[in-house]
């Protein structure tokens, strides 16, 4: 069954988490690395677990796993072979269900839906770490884009998540691939979010109506929208992909912080409107799946939940 179907029937919006990153860096970690969060499945996996735990607390409906960095070149640059490269995958989903069910047996509730596992699928520019999942400006075919996803997508589906997360995405092109794909898996779902460059562009310049569009054609995309953007374009772009699909819409921006992908810094302050505000627009706007990327917290999504379950 569609897992976000299957939520959506009962809730009447379905809250993510928020970034990753963030957390581990606030826990000491050092992501200065082109593995980023990857690179804490290696090393201290327990504080991946934490993190998820601290959002399932915070009112989090959904764990997006920290496989967003993790390929198997990514990991070969590093000297890990490909067997432990597609171990450390898999463990990405087994950390995050696991926190899940250690979770909801102490705080098994009805008034929200037992949290689900979103399996992160990032773009072929997170791999590269130089910025391009912000431009989308590959110059590779769908079918070069499908082999490079093939092997962490049958990974992650066989470690047993619930759904894939294929977010960041830049580029139609990647995203036809990524679903392209999906119809290997019978019965597998994906939602797909775009990272996008303005109001109603994603990176690379193609309308998010004409995305929105195509992905309505196909059963296995559970959900459709934007993320990892600047907060001020979400209204507007949820409100286009409303327009052109059928499909629940979902976001989670960042935090309105600006990334320079050239020094890998974050500059510029924070959204002046409390977090939870803007997700109440986003909400009015149309969206139902609601959470936080790059420079959100525990706290964000716990001021969503409060809203959204009050």
């Amino acid at each position: 069954m569609n897992p976000i179907t299957h939520i959506l029937d009962t809730f009447p919006m379905l809250i993510l988490d928020g970034a990753m990153a963030t957390e581990l860096e606030r826990k000491g970690c050092d992501l200065n690395d082109s593995l980023w969060s990857a690179k804490i499945l290696m090393e201290q996996p327990n504080l991946i677990k934490q993190v998820h735990t601290d959002y399932f607390a915070a009112g989090a409906d959904c764990a997006i796993t920290a496989s967003y960095q993790s390929t198997i070149e990514g990991f070969a640059a590093r000297g890990v072979s490909r067997a432990e490269a597609l171990r450390l995958i898999q463990k990405s989903v087994h950390i995050a269900a696991e926190a899940r069910d250690e979770f909801w047996e102490q705080h098994k509730s009805s008034d929200r839906p037992k949290p689900i596992v979103a399996a992160s699928v990032g773009p072929y520019g997170a791999f590269l770490a130089d910025g391009s999942e912000y431009r989308g400006d590959y110059q590779m075919t769908e079918e070069e884009l499908m082999d490079f996803h093939m092997p962490r997508m049958k990974a992650l589906i066989e470690a047993g998540a619930d759904i894939l997360a294929c977010e960041t995405i830049p580029c139609l092109s990647e995203a036809k691939a990524i679903v392209r794909l999906l119809q290997k898996f019978p019965g597998t779902y994906a939602w797909i979010s775009f990272s996008a460059k303005d109001e109603k562009h994603i990176s690379d310049g193609t309308p998010v109506a004409e995305c929105a569009k195509w992905l309505d054609q196909h059963g296995q995309v559970a959900a459709a929208g934007i993320n990892c953007t600047p907060i001020q374009y979400i209204p507007s772009l949820i409100k286009e992909c409303k327009k052109n699909t059928a499909k629940p819409i979902i976001v989670y921006p960042n935090s309105g912080e600006q990334y320079d992908p050239d020094t890998k810094t974050w500059n510029g302050a924070a959204c002046a409107e409390p977090y939870e505000k803007s997700a109440q627009n986003w909400r009015k706007c149309g969206a139902q799946l609601i959470g936080g990327c790059c420079r959100t917290t525990p706290e964000d999504i716990k001021a969503i939940a409060d809203w959204a379950r009050s």
